[in-house]
């Protein structure tokens, strides 16, 4: 995966369609249960606020287990959450000491809740994209979805010395989608 002409598929980075855990998803339109590990079960009205909604809270932890939650931009595709962050953020250090994290979407009649584990990818200069072992490109879908959403390039590099990164998180579990329990 060192291969630069290799694009980093969003919610696919193994090159495959499987969910992270190998469970096989159901059939597209039905409605996920709470806590189930199929994302593309995802209601429709669902799918539109992961559209057009501006920002999420990420809940990372910190290194002593507490949490912390702040306001992201994000954009969603392929059942994987993309989020932009500055390298030397709060959220990145903690993801580097757990990956695990939660998601959420503001308003609390539909609420839209997911777990995952974010994978880090800083931007390289020329616009790339890396995990400390793999170098790729950012895919272009990713890069157009932060265009037409914030119209903000992803892989624009901020004038701090600390860099961007970009974390990529499939849905390992949606927890509330769209239903109050």
């Amino acid at each position: 995966m060192n291969d630069p002409d290799h694009a980093l598929h969003p919610g696919d980075p193994a090159g495959t369609s499987h969910s992270q855990d190998g469970t096989s998803r159901p059939r597209a339109g039905t409605r996920p249960q709470t806590g189930t590990r199929h994302p593309q079960a995802l209601d429709p009205a669902v799918r539109d606020r992961l559209a057009t909604e501006r920002i999420a809270w990420l809940c990372t932890l910190r290194p002593d287990g507490s949490p912390h939650v702040t306001p992201v931009w994000f954009v969603f595709l392929r059942d994987t959450w993309w989020i932009g962050a500055d390298r030397a953020s709060v959220k990145v250090r903690n993801v580097g000491h757990d990956p695990r994290v939660s998601l959420a979407l503001e308003g609390g009649e539909a609420p839209v809740v997911a777990e995952g584990r974010a994978k880090v990818w800083h931007v390289l200069p020329d616009g790339g994209i890396s995990d400390g072992s793999h170098t790729s490109r950012t895919s272009p879908e990713v890069v157009a979805a932060f265009l037409a959403k914030y119209d903000w390039d992803a892989t624009a590099t901020l004038p701090s010395a600390s860099g961007r990164v970009l974390f990529e998180v499939p849905v390992g579990r949606w927890l509330l989608a769209g239903t109050a329990q």
